[in-house]
């Protein structure tokens, strides 16, 4: 059994915002949010309209497209992105099945933050192998940058927050790859017959919940629920209680982790990092993303893609960096690829996959 990726999708609202509008509502220079964040812009959804579930169905209607998927043949939508969506306890993925008219599959939901995409891959080639189904689309929406208050500098850290949606139609087919996998037979052998624009191959995964708290949004949830005081008080936007204790216990930890889930990643998918084409990582300060992709050989210039006119789009980075990566010429069919991702909590994700073109 192979599991491939035939269809790829992303959507992003037409409204940004720039770096330098952030700095000036911020008060954070100008240099410092567009060289060292890595914000030049960032889309932003409108208050009244691209909302989670209609930019997943967006994205979804462009990944079905090209993989020539009819939404009647899914089995399974699985919808991975914010918890920030159109209700509080509701599905969206129940909404965005019923939306796209896929009325074979059953609608279930994901969540592991920002360290979704990885983690939501794995599930579903999990499933594809050992299930009787074979088609499955991973959905994924963000439009947290509502929850962020410019004046609040302890949470700078996620002023780059963006807005848009992914999507990926992921199939099962009898058979191995094509060769060695590297895309050079694309045809003959191939259980996609030439359809798959990537094939699946491992993943990893890890947590350290000892910064589960790190991030919140003070009220909201059962232990302060909304009222007059706490909208008053704007306890509704995210917030960070010690910015300074985080950085200092994240930094230490933080690379160690990216590195150890992408080689356990390699390591079980049959690679070393030497094999390694090109990552698709989540947006970060500029430095840390270079720094990354230093640790694995590869150059920031031709073997990534910097997010910058993005910004971070929660568990959707991976699918724009692989778009973005295939537009500009520096993702090629044949590419060994490694979908990085983390998320506060704080879990760090990776799926490597054979990039067909």
């Amino acid at each position: 059994m192979t599991v491939g990726i035939t269809g790829v999708g992303t959507y992003v609202p037409d409204e940004t915002i720039t770096g330098e509008a952030i700095a000036a509502e911020s008060g954070i220079p100008e240099g410092v949010v567009v060289e060292k964040m890595g914000v030049r812009e960032k889309h932003v959804c409108p208050p009244d309209g691209d909302h989670a579930t209609d930019m997943s169905v967006k994205a979804a209607e462009a990944a079905l497209a090209d993989a020539a998927v009819d939404p009647t043949d899914l089995d399974v939508v699985l919808y991975h992105g914010s918890e920030y969506k159109d209700h509080v306890v509701w599905s969206a993925a129940a909404a965005i099945t019923d939306r796209l008219g896929a009325t074979n599959a059953y609608a279930t939901e994901s969540y592991t933050l920002c360290a979704g995409a990885p983690i939501a891959l794995r599930q579903v080639t999990a499933q594809l192998e050992t299930e009787p189904i074979d088609t499955a689309l991973l959905v994924a929406a963000s439009r947290e940058e509502d929850l962020v208050d410019y004046g609040n500098e302890d949470s700078s850290f996620m002023f780059n927050f963006g807005s848009g949606a992914s999507a990926f139609v992921v199939e099962a087919a009898d058979g191995g790859e094509a060769g060695d996998g590297d895309g050079s037979e694309a045809g003959d052998g191939d259980p996609f017959d030439g359809r798959a624009r990537a094939t699946v191959r491992a993943s990893a995964a890890e947590t350290d919940g000892s910064f589960a708290d790190d991030v919140v949004m003070p009220a909201g949830g059962s232990k302060r629920p909304p009222s007059e005081e706490t909208v008053r008080e704007r306890l509704h936007t995210l917030d960070v209680p010690d910015p300074e204790g985080m950085k200092e216990r994240l930094g230490p930890v933080s690379l160690p982790a990216y590195l150890s889930v992408a080689d356990t990643a390699l390591e079980r998918s049959g690679f070393k990092r030497d094999d390694l084409d090109f990552v698709a990582l989540t947006h970060m300060k500029r430095s840390f993303h270079e720094r990354v992709l230093d640790e694995f050989g590869l150059d920031p210039a031709s073997d990534g893609y910097y997010l910058d006119e993005f910004g971070h789009v929660q568990s959707v980075d991976q699918a724009l960096a692989v778009e973005r990566g295939v537009e500009t010429g520096r993702l090629e069919p044949g590419d060994l690829v490694c979908l990085l991702a983390a998320g506060t909590g704080y879990t760090w994700s990776a799926t490597v996959i054979r990039w067909r073109g």
